[in-house]
């Protein structure tokens, strides 16, 4: 779902980075008013397993693989708005180091991953665990994977409105693999909240 540069016209890029980056700057805001003690330290080190964890790809169908993107995981335990801010720096990382996405289009990728897989992927789990009478397991999973399909319908409309792919093929293509891709994120978020929530409950993001 990482975006290379090339692959997004100018006013695409330009107006995906002003999205990106100007909600980044009010998550940063607000984590400053909600900053506990336990937040950097939690910050980095799940920053540091999803950085790695992105790195591993499992097989989805034909050929083709998929990885965990973990915003769901990390919006959940950290709370959305440091959520952004840890998966910003990690496809930051990701761009720099080993070219997986672009600069120009970073705004694009926090968006896809960022914004809709952190923020809005948090909020998919808690209205989605008060339907469902406080079943996190289930809700983090239904939200790890629309957090992924959600992801690459605005990844396909994107390359449509920068005119690299037509929506009418990349829409079903991209939502279709992502659709199975994420099975492996919700099942994967699931099962680590899972742990999380047995063995240190405390350490999961309070609304204040």
């Amino acid at each position: 779902m990482h975006i290379p540069d090339g692959f997004l016209d100018t006013k695409t890029w330009i107006s995906f980075w002003a999205i990106s980056f100007s909600s980044l700057s009010i998550a940063v805001k607000k984590v400053k008013n909600q900053l506990e003690e336990k937040t950097i330290p939690l910050m980095g080190v799940l920053g540091a397993f999803v950085f790695a964890a992105q790195m591993l790809n499992f097989p989805v169908l034909n050929g083709t693989s998929g990885h965990f993107v973990g915003g769901v995981l990390i919006g959940i335990i950290l709370g959305p708005y440091a959520g952004l801010i840890v998966m910003s720096v990690i496809l930051l990382l990701q761009s720099l180091l080993f070219a997986d996405g672009g600069i120009l289009t970073l705004g694009a990728n926090i968006f896809n991953m960022g914004l809709i897989g952190t923020i809005f992927g948090y909020y998919i789990y808690n209205f989605f665990k008060k339907i469902l009478k406080e079943n996190f397991f289930v809700a983090s999973f239904i939200a790890g994977w629309l957090s992924i399909v959600l992801g690459a319908f605005f990844c396909s409309l994107q390359l449509s409105i920068s005119g690299i792919v037509p929506l009418s093929i990349g829409l079903p293509s991209m939502v279709g693999i992502h659709a199975l891709i994420g099975i492996g994120e919700g099942l994967i978020t699931s099962l680590i909240l899972n742990f999380i929530f047995k063995v240190r409950k405390d350490l999961i993001y309070q609304k204040v």
